[in-house]
């Protein structure tokens, strides 16, 4: 197009001196996971470090996104003019003046700093970033820009290929669009898995004067943060694919429906529309006339919003409930018109599909299930952190090559993959190739690409507890089955880890699920019982034993737990009764300190307490 290509050549430049200009740069992983990290304490340090030894005129300072490697945070890359760039992890603010004296004025990397990688050659007896165990076995296709580019900046995402796909999917016609997204194979990544070529030629069809696109960004499962990270760390990317999809199925308006508790998301997402407006790209006629514009709505963090209809009411200003289907959003959606809706991972893969062609992302994945995926890892990991691999990798290449296996050595136990309407996995499944149809035969879901890790320590009878606690809370209440279905199912769960289970509460459990998953209005209900589905299934022995011994395996369930000292380790210092919230613990200096039964709630504060391993959990 005309009007990028003078943008593109300024681009160009733009990147050359960033990516190895004349002067050092420092790069800081400025996203929601560095920034919880300390990331900005450390840039400030920078600043004022750098100010102080004369540098600040030689050296750039700049934010990028989240690479991934959320558990080594803060992320800090310094590249010197003409030199290999070197990545630095867990940077506190009392390590910034080593790394100016050693790395910036010395020219030597700290070596001495954890896991110092390098982007790319090896250097100085440094690891390549593409050798680092969690990136290895990554390909990465929606987080290509994410922790390399300025996400504020236009010109890095331009200069990087950007809006290369809606170039040449404006030299094509709507129908060709499709036909390439369908040969691509990419399938919904929020969580449904419908082809997503059918889905726009639906929408096509469709006759109506106006129509709609929707970007889902409401995220609300309890440990995903995919989209989060891409719209923080290449907003770009999602607006591209938006614009794309509002060509293809003959839409000029698009909403982004994004949940308040993502600000940063929103301010990126918020200057980007203003930077992709100003280049002409959106408000502006393109080529065949086209004209588009984007607007975003923030959403209030209601779990059902996740679920189309309700967004789409959501939007509308009424309260965020299902409606029953048909008629699909690409009849009567949003404001009774057409919609195409799609999460933002969807969106993010179609502007690299249109640049690169069909054929390169059909060529990765399983047979069914093609492309590549993200994946958040989150809960009892070594590596937490966001990861993109091709479908139909190994449960267990993820869990142990890519995530490190279990923290502290501890061993693993199950994997809860789709978030809380997935379903949890054993070290039974490590062979089983992660794509949609594998997980569903397994008894659980890709979902939104939400992984948590449980180890030994864990009780699985609690872990469905909460997340149908969590589906409980979060259920709009419009139909039976999932207001009722819930509600029950967890007291029964309650019940049975309260000492108080029977026998006939696991039949009672099974029923429920069925019931629900027959019946429920929407995919919020059919798919809460999973949790409770697949721990039955693989952890019934765990239910048994909370049933019929009145006893946790795993020692979790407070009233299942009884809590002692032993006298031979206690040093009598007081610090179990100094914790001790009912005063159940007590003693006198010199002799063993005792638990009083009645008065212990089995809180645990007497066992986190204690530093020479005196109490004793049974």
């Amino acid at each position: 197009m005309e009007i990028l290509k003078s943008r593109r050549r300024d681009a160009q430049k733009v990147w050359k001196e960033f990516s190895d200009g004349a002067k050092t740069r420092i790069l800081i992983g400025a996203a929601t996971c560095g920034r919880a990290a300390g990331a900005l304490d450390v840039e400030k340090e920078f600043a004022k470090k750098l100010a102080e030894t004369g540098l600040a005129d030689s050296v750039e300072i700049r934010q990028t996104g989240c690479i991934g490697l959320c558990y080594a945070e803060p992320l800090v890359e310094i590249k010197r003019p003409g030199e290999p760039s070197v990545l630095y992890s867990k940077v506190k603010p009392a390590d910034v003046k080593k790394l100016i004296d050693e790395h910036i004025v010395g020219g030597k990397p700290v070596q001495s700093k954890a896991e110092a990688v390098m982007s790319d050659a090896e250097y100085m007896g440094i690891k390549p970033f593409g050798e680092h165990p969690m990136v290895s076995l990554q390909k990465r296709i929606v987080l290509r820009n994410c922790g390399i580019i300025d996400p504020t900046s236009f010109e890095h995402y331009l200069a990087r290929g950007g809006y290369e796909g809606l170039e040449r999917a404006l030299s094509m016609s709507p129908e060709e669009v499709i036909k390439e997204v369908l040969d691509s194979g990419l399938r919904g990544r929020g969580g449904a898995g419908f082809p997503t070529g059918m889905k726009w030629s639906f929408a096509r069809k469709s006759n109506s004067d106006t129509k709609y696109i929707i970007c889902n960004a409401d995220e609300g499962d309890p440990g995903a943060f995919m989209d989060r990270s891409v719209l923080e760390g290449d907003p770009h990317s999602v607006i591209e694919g938006i614009i794309i999809a509002g060509y293809a199925t003959g839409s000029n308006h698009a909403y982004i429906y994004c949940r308040s508790e993502y600000p940063l998301a929103i301010e990126r997402l918020t200057l980007a529309i203003k930077q992709a407006e100003e280049a002409g790209l959106l408000k502006s006629e393109l080529p065949n006339g086209f004209k588009f514009d984007i607007k975003i709505k923030k959403g209030s963090g209601a779990f059902v919003c996740g679920e189309e209809t309700s967004l789409m009411a959501s939007i509308e200003g009424v309260r965020a409930m299902p409606r029953p289907k048909p008629p699909f959003p690409a009849v009567s959606g949003l404001f009774k018109k057409p919609t195409n809706i799609n999460n933002v991972e969807t969106l993010a893969a179609v502007s690299s599909i249109m640049r690169e062609g069909a054929a390169m992302y059909n060529s990765l994945g399983s047979e069914k299930s093609k492309g590549t995926k993200t994946f958040s890892l989150a809960g009892k990991i070594a590596r937490t952190g966001l990861i993109e691999v091709e479908l139909g990798t190994k449960l267990g290449d993820i869990i142990n090559k890519i995530g490190g296996g279990c923290a502290d050595g501890k061993h693993f136990k199950a994997v809860q993959t789709g978030g809380p309407s997935g379903g949890c996995l054993t070290a039974e499944h490590f062979d089983l190739p992660v794509d949609y149809e594998n997980l569903a035969a397994a008894g659980s879901i890709i979902g939104s690409g939400g992984m948590v890790v449980m180890n030994e320590d864990s009780c699985m009878v609690e872990v469905a507890k909460y997340f149908v606690s969590f589906t409980e809370s979060e259920s709009c209440g419009k139909c039976v089955p999932c207001r009722m279905g819930t509600q029950h199912a967890h007291k029964i769960l309650e019940k049975i880890c309260s000492g108080k289970g029977e026998p006939e509460d696991i039949e009672r459990l099974q029923k429920i699920a069925f019931t629900m998953k027959q019946s429920a209005l929407c995919g919020l209900g059919q798919t809460a019982p999973n949790p409770i589905v697949t721990t039955l299934r693989y952890f019934k022995d765990e239910y048994i034993e909370h049933i019929n011994a009145k006893r946790c395996p795993a020692l979790v369930c407070p009233e299942m737990v009884h809590f002692s000292v032993a006298a031979d380790k206690c040093r009598a210092c007081g610090m179990c009764a100094r914790a001790c919230p009912t005063g159940a613990a007590s003693g006198k200096p010199g002799s063993p300190y005792s638990i009083d039964a009645q008065k212990c709630i089995s809180c645990g504060a007497c066992y986190q307490a204690c530093k020479f391993g005196a109490i004793v959990r049974q």
